[in-house]
Formats: structure tokens, sequence, C-alpha cells
């Protein structure tokens, strides 16, 4: 049985990328690529220009479907959309094998040529000081760069130049090998792994948002990369989902609520005046009513400071 996925970007490598993470293959599937579309650049940057469309397919073993009786066949309708999120955390978080360090000498020709271009960059960058280590999982190689000196000018504003540079090597290393794409990977210092622990907490912060005021959130633009962290993460969140909108450099994480899900924060109640406070018909309460003493009832002319005020036309009768 060959399962498949295709998937689109601005160039041939972007579409590999986007095909390969859309098809999600186990690490020891054998991953073949397809080039459906070239790219075609834009008449002027205004008119026309095509994105590259690449198809990634394997062949994975035929499944058997089992026997089972009618009543567990059922139950387990019933019980699918319960269970369906956490059948899919496992393999979705699981932790892959540590890397491999060799030696640049044990290596393909194709990857020599990539660490090559690698050094050429960062001594035209003006980083000095610089030791690169190759290490390697299966088919992926990673070039982890150490730098005695500031290597912030490698990484960039959110890892765009430390993205960059990896696309530059991954060029150099798949140069006229076919379809047999070869996964190459550039970290500096460790910025990858604060950049996934600060993504993870992205994560859950925003899981923590949507699930106590019940709107989505939209997360910035992020690489293919990127969003997959941030849905592994939300993968393990009872209560909310996420999927990705838009195309390109504009592609972004919107974080939900699942289905059937409320949010925790109790609606604002405000009262009959503007200003929030008890309406008029609410009694007082008991620790603010003052009763009025004890007394006799008070006659008019009891404490009458001044005289009896007369109409003015009785005045005048009277001084006549």
């Amino acid at each position: 049985m060959i399962k498949e996925a295709t998937g689109t970007g601005a160039t041939l490598e972007e579409a590999q990328q986007a095909a390969a993470l859309e098809l999600n293959a186990p690490e020891k599937a054998d991953v073949q690529f397809e080039v459906i579309a070239m790219p075609e650049k834009k008449v002027l940057g205004i008119f026309g220009g095509k994105l590259a469309e690449v198809r990634a397919f394997y062949e994975a073993p035929d499944e058997k479907p089992a026997k089972k009786k009618a009543s567990a066949k059922k139950d387990e309708k019933k019980k699918a959309p319960k269970t369906e999120k956490a059948e899919q955390q496992p393999e979705e978080v699981k932790e892959e094998e540590p890397a491999e360090v060799i030696d640049l000498a044990a290596c393909p020709e194709n990857v020599k040529k990539a660490y090559e271009y690698l050094l050429t960059i960062i001594k035209g960058i003006g980083v000095e000081g610089t030791t690169v280590e190759i290490s390697r999982r299966d088919k992926d190689y990673f070039f982890s760069i150490t730098s005695e000196e500031d290597y912030s000018l490698l990484i960039g504003r959110r890892g765009e130049t430390l993205d960059s540079i990896q696309y530059l090597v991954r060029l150099v290393a798949n140069k006229a090998k076919g379809d047999d794409f070869m996964k190459v990977s550039i970290n500096v210092g460790n910025y990858r792994e604060k950049r996934e622990a600060a993504l993870k907490e992205i994560a859950r912060r925003t899981a923590g948002r949507v699930k106590k005021y019940g709107r989505n959130v939209a997360l910035d633009p992020m690489n293919p990369f990127e969003r997959r962290i941030i849905h592994t993460e939300i993968v393990k969140i009872p209560g909310v989902t996420s999927y990705s909108v838009g195309s390109d450099a504009d592609r972004k994480v919107i974080v939900s609520l699942e289905e059937g899900a409320r949010a925790s924060a109790p609606r604002k109640s405000y009262g009959n005046n503007r200003g929030g406070g008890r309406g008029r018909d609410r009694a007082p309460r008991e620790s603010q009513r003052v009763e009025a003493p004890d007394r006799a009832p008070r006659s008019d002319a009891e404490g009458v400071r001044y005289g009896k005020i007369l109409p003015k036309a009785a005045e005048e009768t009277t001084e006549e």
C-alpha cells in the first residue's frame, strides 16, 4: 500500500518540506519525492507566477482488518471520539534517538560539499572562531555550530537568518541527487532547543487562554518545523485543538476549543445601573441598615425658629 501527500511552496525545497510534514511518515520509511510542477516567477513581480508542487510517497505494509464481533464494533464506534486523540498522541510525541557524531571523512561527497559551503557562508558573514560538528541519524545529517564570539549574526530575528542558511546548504547537499532527498539541519549553539522550549510554552499558554475565554487565538506566522512543534504540544492538552491557515510565509496556527468543550471563565454580570453596582430593587444588607431611634412624633409648631411666613397679599391687607 502506497501512502502519499502533496505540498506546495515558493521553491522546490519548501514544497518538499510541506509534503514531508503532511505525509508524516515513520523514520525508517523510504520516502520518495516527485516534482509535479516547477515554480514560476512573476513577471515584473506582479503578473503570473506559480508555486512549486511536490508529491511525497512511500510504500507501507498492507493492514489486515481484524475480525471482531458486531457488539464489539458498536462499542468501538461509541468510544472512538473520546480515545482518538489519546491514540494519536504517542505517535506524535515519540522521542527520536540521539544523533551519532561522525567525522567529515565518513560523510558522502554531497555532505562534504555542503559542509564546505557552510564554512564559506560563516566566513562571509564575519563570525570567527567557529567549529562545526557533524552528526547523523539514519539519512538525516546535522551541522552544529559553536563559536567563542557572539554568533547572533548567524541566527537573526526569530532564526530567520539561520533558516535561510539551512535552506542554501540543503540545496547544495541535494544538488543533482534526483528524487532521493537528503535532509540537512543546522543549529547554532543550542538555539533550536531554546526555540523549541519557547514554542511549547507559547502553545501551553495559548491553550490556557482558549480554554478560559473560549475564543480562537491566531499565532504569528511560522515555518513548517515550528508549526509542527505547536501542533504536537497542543495534542497533549485536552479540550483544545489546532489547525493551520494561510499559505507560504503567511501560514500560521489557530488554536481553538474542541467541539463540545466550554470556556471555564464565567461571564461578568452587571447591575441595572451603569456603574455595575446593585440595582434599585435590591434590599440593603443587614450591616448597612440604620434603625431610627424611638421618640414621640413631632408637631409642626414645635421647634420653629422663624415666625410664620404669610403671602405678600395677606401682609398688605394687614398693614392697611
